[in-house]
């Protein structure tokens, strides 16, 4: 790929906005200097050029560090687009709607639960439905999904799966607005039913993890963090409700693209007017699956929670808090400040997370700045960081959400063995329990990029800086 691209800051790129006839803003993109040959090894940056041609986006079309090639929009991609010109699209959300990631932290320490910790995993992985299709932790009628999908972490509390403390830890207290449920089809009903309360397969995870390092004493401890402090990662989304979701729309939005008189340069870009009815539908029918997505990996924290107090009662009281829940595959209805003025966009985040700084917060994290969740590839570092003031100058207020691809999956399968990566992990004392070896293989460190870059690409812009760094003991797989 022959592009043209201008450096404008240390991580800073851009390609200019003369390079596609339809491009409406420039692309921009950060990275560390020794990523810029590896991202011009798939067709992302070509994706976020076609992204800069859809209508009424403002800014330019931007991606974080840890881009990769996605469907229709690239993955770690961020877009604005003004509420009142712009489109939605679902390939700019992904297929998992809410694929996203929570951090619990307890009161126990690494050296606390060794004695304990096969036990622990083996029962998790054994009570929490796995891998692709039906299993569910909960048995529901579909009034009551109906209810579950539009009131998103209530719902939890109000039937005892969570706490207040939970939902105000939970992005947008885990309920997004959902003015109908027009746009969802049977079919995503039937499958969201009998999946509430699963992992899932790909990439996602459950991982014991201890805190290896703290960057900022003061800030840890108003967080509850401390050094050696066993914690829980949780990775997972909307399972074959969103799926379905996104599935029903990118097919039915060709055609509506057409009737606005939309020119798509690639069909994964298929979008409508977020002011149309075709765009409210969507909108409506995504933040169903969201809230579906925040409730799902609450079951299942509120399981392992269970499983924790069970084989850890003898040795002491178990306290097992939820630090943040956050949605990496989203659109949202935001204010931001385009050129001095403050305007409603619409920010697609597929692969990208909300990075608000605490000036932007009236939360609990107001002082401190919204927790940012970048889990590394299984058997590396994965990081918490908190949110600094310049991501919404540079960012839209977004940030990074993982290490990023650098190998397809099957790609993966091809060059990994699932065997010897399951020995290679567990002789650095990190447990494994899946059900699938090839899987395990499509998650291979070796198929990502470096989580230690991609974390400094952020720090260095101050979008978001690091607070803790923590270690796996344990990882389970769909």
């Amino acid at each position: 790929m022959n592009l043209k691209i201008n450096k404008i800051d240390e991580f800073v790129y851009e390609i200019p906005s003369d390079s596609h006839r339809l491009m409406k803003v420039p692309a921009r993109f950060f990275a560390d200097k020794n990523q810029l040959e590896i991202l011009q090894k798939d067709g992302s940056l070509q994706q976020l050029i076609n992204v800069a041609t859809l209508p009424g986006i403002v800014n330019y079309s931007l991606a974080m560090p840890d881009i990769h090639q996605g469907y229709g929009f690239p993955i770690g991609g961020v877009a604005a687009f003004d509420a009142n010109d712009g489109i939605i699209s679902p390939g700019g959300v992904g297929y998992d709607i809410n694929c996203g990631i929570r951090l619990n932290i307890t009161n126990f320490s690494k050296s606390e639960i060794q004695k304990e910790l096969k036990k622990i995993v083996d029962e998790v992985y054994s009570t929490v439905p796995l891998g692709a299709g039906k299993g569910a932790l909960v048995s529901i009628s579909k009034k009551e999904f109906e209810i579950l999908v539009q009131s998103g972490m209530k719902w939890a509390v109000e039937n005892n799966f969570a706490t207040s403390s939970d939902k105000d830890a939970v992005e947008d207290k885990g309920e997004l607005p959902v003015q109908s449920l027009s746009g969802v089809s049977q079919k995503a009903f039937e499958r969201g039913i009998t999946e509430i309360g699963s992992l899932g397969s790909g990439n996602h995870f459950i991982e014991i993890a201890y805190v290896n390092k703290i960057y900022d004493n003061e800030l840890a401890q108003k967080l509850g963090l401390f050094l050696n402090q066993v914690v829980i990662w949780i990775h997972t989304g909307s399972r074959g409700y969103g799926h379905q979701i996104c599935s029903d729309f990118a097919r039915d939005y060709q055609a509506v693209s057409k009737k606005y008189g939309i020119e798509l340069v690639d069909r994964g870009l298929a979008c409508a007017p977020f002011s149309s009815e075709e765009g409210q539908k969507y909108y409506a029918a995504m933040n169903s699956a969201a809230n579906f997505a925040f409730v799902n990996r609450q079951l299942i924290a509120n399981t392992i929670k269970k499983i924790f107090e069970k084989h850890l009662k003898k040795i002491k009281p178990l306290e097992f808090y939820l630090l943040y829940d956050l949605a990496h595959n989203i659109a949202k209805l935001e204010k931001h400040n385009i050129n001095g003025k403050e305007r409603k966009v619409v920010v697609h985040r597929k692969g990208a997370t909300r990075a608000y700084p605490s000036t932007k917060l009236t939360d609990r994290f107001k002082g401190i700045g919204q927790p940012v969740l970048v889990p590394g590839s299984m058997g590396t570092s994965s990081y918490l960081l908190v949110a600094q003031e310049r991501s919404l100058d540079l960012s839209f207020g977004s940030s990074c959400h993982g290490a990023g691809r650098t190998m397809s999956r099957s790609q993966a399968k091809k060059s990994i063995s699932g065997n010897a990566l399951k020995e290679e992990l567990e002789s650095k004392g990190i447990y494994i329990k899946t059900p699938s070896l090839s899987s395990l293989a499509e998650e291979a460190p070796e198929a990502y990029k470096d989580v230690e870059v991609v974390v400094n690409v952020v720090q260095q812009l101050e979008i978001a800086k690091p607070l803790a760094k923590m270690k796996p003991i344990a990882v389970i797989k769909g």
